[in-house]
């Protein structure tokens, strides 16, 4: 048998697994998705609502129609930023989970610093500077459940969660006291104006906040799969005592891990309100990084997976609203469907773990 002969048989004898593995991939990601959505279709019949009219005029608002389609791109820019953020702490095993109050508070704080800044600083200044104190604020939030995780070994999904909670507090503490605009008797911050916002994409309603989400996605999936720092990363997730074992300063590593993550964090909320609102409200909170989560898993970590997960929700998200409106749906009924996927997701994972372990 000539060399080539056998190259070819055992490139023929790896296909069913490779197709295997494509299977697999698919099941426990377009799967669940697609389980979730009939389940949330057999909801709406209960609901006396045409699941399949009400599943066309999402898709058509949301991504047909080109008004719904540009807010759908804009809808991404904070989500992208807060996958990115999410990507880091997950494939270094940390459960960040404080990115609302990351990002909530990282918008409160750039929406009033903003206005104060125009007529200082030139456009592109404020905007920076602005992104800049977006990330450090983010960052700054952090450090608590950071140092804890890092030299107390305190379960981080505690910490992070209970800074969530204060940080929405204390956003909306900031808003009706400190940052509230003098000039409004609605508490709120004062409002930057459009033309000092980010710019919009190619004369469309596009905030750029899109194409800076899109380069956060890839810039994190680059980083983590191909630089020797998300390598090290990857070993803490995997195996902290290994990484020990390697040299690796775990403690200092972690810390990193929360700040990279976090800044992320936000920045989504300072693209946000540079892009889109230019003012925070009290009470104000979309919480969309917990939204986000089972996107993020949905993909594997992956960066290009994430942006058409993230993609498909805002879809969802736009044309959910107009169909609400439309066909006497529940607005909230979008994140019925996350919470479906999400459990859909988890039982998809159960099964497979079970499967792989009897097939050992």
């Amino acid at each position: 048998m000539t060399a080539e002969t056998s190259g070819m048989n055992m490139g023929l004898a790896g296909q069913p697994a490779a197709w295997r593995s494509l299977v697999r991939i698919l099941l426990l990601t377009v799967g669940p998705v697609l389980v979730a959505l009939a389940i949330g279709g057999l909801i709406l019949m209960v609901l006396g609502v045409d699941p399949l009219a009400y599943y066309a005029y999402v898709v058509k608002r949301g991504l047909m129609s080109s008004i719904g389609f540009q807010a759908t791109l804009t809808r991404m820019a904070p989500l992208l930023l807060l996958a990115a953020s999410l990507i880091v702490a997950f494939r270094a095993g940390i459960w960040n989970l404080g990115g609302d109050g990351q990002f909530l508070l990282g918008a409160v704080v750039v929406a009033a610093t903003g206005p104060l800044l125009v007529g200082h600083l030139p456009y592109w200044g404020v905007l920076i500077v602005c992104m800049v104190v977006g990330m450090a604020v983010g960052a700054l939030w952090s450090i608590l459940p950071a140092l804890l995780k890092a030299f107390q070994g305190v379960n981080e999904i505690i910490t992070s969660l209970m800074m969530t909670f204060l940080g929405i507090s204390l956003a909306n503490v900031l808003v009706k006291l400190l940052f509230w605009d003098p000039g409004t008797t609605v508490p709120q911050t004062r409002t930057l104006e459009v033309v000092d916002r980010l710019p919009r994409l190619f004369g469309t309603t596009v905030s750029s906040g899109f194409f800076i989400g899109l380069v956060a996605v890839l810039l994190v999936h680059v980083m983590m799969t191909r630089t020797a720092f998300g390598l090290k990363l990857r070993i803490v997730g995997a195996n902290p005592r290994a990484a020990v074992h390697a040299g690796l300063s775990v403690p200092m590593l972690t810390v990193a891990v929360f700040a990279i993550s976090a800044a992320l964090a936000g920045l989504a909320g300072a693209v946000e309100i540079l892009g889109v609102q230019g003012n925070v409200r009290a009470d104000w909170n979309p919480a969309y990084s917990l939204t986000v989560v089972p996107l993020v898993f949905l993909a594997r970590f992956n960066g290009f997976a994430t942006i058409a997960f993230v993609f498909l929700f805002s879809v969802l998200s736009i044309g959910g609203e107009s169909a609400a409106r439309r066909m006497g749906v529940p607005n909230f009924f979008t994140l019925v469907i996350v919470a479906l996927l999400l459990i859909v997701l988890g039982l998809a994972e159960y099964l497979d773990q079970r499967r792989r372990a009897g097939g050992n």
